[in-house]
């Protein structure tokens, strides 16, 4: 339990955020991940590109553990973030999940108020203390703030958040997960549901967010994870094939795998 809350609350700031070694994954039999070696600058936006398949969401979903909810899920080596292995057996899944948010494809508010939603998990992991209505609101407009909403929603707070446009419903599920103070964001497809005001948009909010957070995204979209990220990974069979800055992998890859790839001749 100590360890554990040595990680949420280590106050250096290494220069890898999120670091592998040897990372392999299985679905039963299936190999999906081959001896995944990464190391992800902290403060960063790291792309990850790849034809379907390749094992970019499934890495995703192992760097705060979504993978073990089934069953038939296996996992050989190490993840550590902020220079601790998050599959540690003193590790919470509570505790991972407070430090690496997680954003889907498609936006999944709650059910409930705008102002209900920002609350839900800082709600969740105050550990049963009570906050004043003050400190609520402050929590509330801090995270609308930080996504650039609070100026189009401030009024309408009570407002059932299902009712806001898909571009709004994707801001507003990365600023739920802001209270909790979370080290690292993973973003899987998050432009995929939305229109290419809305795209343009969530890429906007992403740069504002960089440095404060190390944002890991996943994307089929290769003009966007030159737009809107400062690292790129080209994966493929579920290994890595090349990591470098995104503009040197887009113009001056290394291998031929991500030129090919790159250049639209597979994927």
């Amino acid at each position: 339990m100590q360890a554990a809350s040595t990680m949420i609350t280590d106050t250096t700031q290494p220069e890898y955020a999120i670091r592998t070694s040897k990372l392999n994954l299985w679905y039963g039999d299936f190999q999906a991940l081959y001896d995944v070696d990464l190391n992800i600058k902290n403060g960063m936006i790291t792309s990850l590109i790849g034809p379907s398949g390749c094992g970019k969401s499934t890495f995703l979903r192992s760097v705060n553990r979504i993978n073990e909810r089934l069953g038939y899920v296996r996992i050989d080596g190490t993840i550590d973030v902020l220079n601790k292995n998050i599959y540690d057996p003193d590790v919470e899944l509570v505790q991972v999940r407070k430090q690496v948010g997680m954003v889907f494809q498609r936006p999944n508010p709650l059910p409930t108020s705008i102002r209900d939603n920002i609350l839900y998990g800082h709600r969740l992991h105050s550990q049963g203390k009570k906050s004043s209505r003050s400190e609520q609101d402050e929590v509330v407009e801090s995270a609308l703030q930080q996504v650039l909403l609070w100026d189009k929603v401030k009024d309408r707070l009570n407002q059932k958040a299902t009712e806001l446009s898909l571009e709004e419903q994707q801001k507003l599920c990365i600023a739920r997960l802001l209270p909790v103070k979370p080290s690292v964001l993973l973003m899987d497809e998050p432009c995929s549901a939305l229109d290419p005001k809305g795209t343009a948009a969530v890429e906007e909010l992403i740069w504002e967010l960089r440095g404060e957070y190390t944002i890991l995204i996943v994307t089929h979209n290769m003009a966007q994870a030159r737009r809107a990220s400062e690292e790129c990974i080209f994966m493929l069979m579920g290994k890595v094939v090349e990591h470098q800055l995104t503009q040197d992998l887009f113009v001056t890859p290394d291998k031929k795998e991500t030129a090919d790839y790159i250049e639209g001749r597979y994927g």
